[in-house]
């Protein structure tokens, strides 16, 4: 895993490494640009070999003084080079005004507001976004579309410095709109991942993202709450099978819906079997256990009628970890929630054990435990958290935008348990504020994620690791991770029943084989 940084956090590593006498802020900024100049070669290797024109849009900030070094690297490799300049030159920051001075001994600086050409534009090769990066805290009042549309013709390589000028570094989401932000085909950032790249539209905006190393130490961690968010890039540990017998590894619960609505929780209950836990029951009404019985094979079936049916069962204390939710229906799930939340076991809460709670999530609040986990769509979390999901619809005007992290940190405290908020930005957090991301993006984009029911076998994926002993949090971002990894192996034209059937290439590639 790696931490994602908000902009504050970043602006402490660079203080204090600067702060220590360890580096200057001239030889951070000086790294920074030969680093995006030595990715850029690296991506386009003919521009190594062919240097052409480039526009590098460069503002009043640090950022501005990246640009800078920018412009006179690439000016010293060959390249013919224009600056244009945003905002006034003589209130430049000291590094980035020794910088600017160094590219005037080289070139001119024109104003980006007023910069246009009489003739026919000379396309540019390269156009560099220096112009704010990740301090940026309002909307742009620039029209960069229309200016570098009519100084960069489409099929120009836009690389961003940090983050695409616009962008809210610590949520992702554009300030003042869409069009208020100049998308990148690459984005080049610093010493480590920003929360901006991951969450809402920074993935879309950001192009492809590398990060570039320039010798900083990493943060020390605070309390949960203030800890960096991680990015969960491995399925973390624990998932091998070295012993023991199939009670060793647990015994997961599905609770099923009626005739007719069963296929969620048998999804649920093979993805639950197929990543690793020892047994797995389906619990359904009476009108539907030969539907059930009748389609499964190495799964259980048990009647369970109503509340009574369920506490009875829940006295075989074998039964580790409940699964409510898919296909469960509005009415059964208010009378068997409480019920299977009142042992305290490992549970998770998806769809109708949600929605079933609409017109009273504090009545959800006051029996859950924290060794639940709530798995909402977006639907889903409005339902239960209005107010947040209000917050982060609102139009992001100033920054830093409040964000899913936010959002999700927030409802895991009111909840008093793990929240896993689905999207292509799934974001996990428990109640004491420790959090992740896992997002199914850049390299790790899972398109065909989009169908019915792979909600309903991440539900399983992650009660099948709770019947195995993860906790929560581990629980639900191993889940999410072997949700999308199990995508990617079947790729297009995958079909929920398709999910849990991969999960053994995964664990191979994993190499979790004998």
């Amino acid at each position: 895993m790696f931490d994602l940084l908000t902009a504050a956090q970043m602006r402490g590593v660079e203080a204090a490494a600067i702060g220590s006498g360890a580096v200057t802020g001239r030889v951070l900024m000086e790294r920074a640009g030969a680093g995006v100049v030595a990715v850029i070669e690296a991506a386009r290797p003919t521009f190594a070999r062919r240097p052409g024109r480039a526009l590098v849009l460069a503002g009043p900030g640090n950022n501005g003084g990246d640009g800078f070094v920018i412009a006179r690297l690439l000016s010293a490799r060959g390249w013919a080079v224009e600056v244009a300049f945003y905002g006034d030159l003589s209130r430049l920051p000291p590094d980035a005004a020794a910088n600017a001075r160094l590219w005037q001994d080289i070139g001119a600086v024109s104003d980006l507001e007023t910069t246009g050409y009489a003739g026919p534009v000379p396309p540019h090769d390269l156009v560099i976004d220096a112009l704010f990066g990740t301090g940026l805290t309002r909307p742009l009042t620039l029209d960069l579309a229309g200016i570098i549309g009519a100084q960069a013709p489409d099929g120009s390589f836009r690389v961003a410095v940090d983050v695409p000028s616009g962008l809210c570094a610590d949520s992702g989401r554009a300030l003042g709109g869409g069009d208020r932000v100049l998308p990148a085909d690459l984005t080049v950032t610093f010493h480590a991942r920003k929360l901006g790249h991951f969450l809402a539209d920074g993935p879309r905006l950001c192009g492809d993202l590398v990060v570039q190393d320039i010798g900083l130490a990493s943060p020390n961690n605070d309390s949960p709450s203030t800890a960096p968010a991680r990015l969960v890039t491995t399925p973390g540990g624990g998932l091998q099978k070295t012993s023991g017998h199939k009670f060793s590894h647990g015994h997961a619960l599905v609770l099923s819906g009626p005739s007719g609505h069963t296929g969620a929780a048998r999804l649920a209950a093979r993805g639950s079997l197929r990543i690793g836990a020892g047994l797995v029951t389906v619990a359904t009404p009476a009108s539907a256990l030969a539907e059930t019985a009748a389609q499964l094979t190495a799964i259980m079936a048990r009647e369970v009628e109503g509340a009574q049916d369920l506490s009875r069962l829940l006295d075989d204390p074998r039964i580790n970890a409940l699964a409510l939710g898919p296909g469960l229906g509005l009415a059964r799930a208010r009378d068997l929630v409480p019920v299977a939340l009142a042992g305290g076991r490992a549970c998770v809460l998806d769809a109708d054990a949600l929605t079933a709670f609409a017109d009273d999530p504090a009545a959800l609040f006051d029996v859950l435990h924290p060794a639940c986990v709530l798995t909402p769509h977006g639907g889903e979390f409005a339902r239960l958290f209005p107010d947040l999901a209000d917050r982060l619809a609102a139009s992001a005007d100033s920054g830093p935008a409040y964000s899913k992290l936010d959002a999700t940190r927030a409802a895991a405290a009111r909840a008093g348990c793990a929240v896993l908020f689905k999207g292509e930005d799934t974001v996990i957090a428990e109640a004491s504020g420790a959090a992740c991301v896992h997002a199914a993006a850049y390299d790790r984009a899972a398109p065909w994620l989009a169908t019915a029911g792979s909600g309903d076998v991440l539900c399983g994926f992650i009660v099948g690791l709770l019947a195995r002993g993860q906790t929560p949090l581990a629980a639900a971002s191993q889940a999410a991770w072997l949700h999308v990894e199990a995508a990617r192996s079947f790729g297009p034209g995958l079909i929920a029943e398709d999910i849990p059937d991969e999960v053994p290439k995964v664990f191979g590639a994993l190499g979790l084989g004998p």
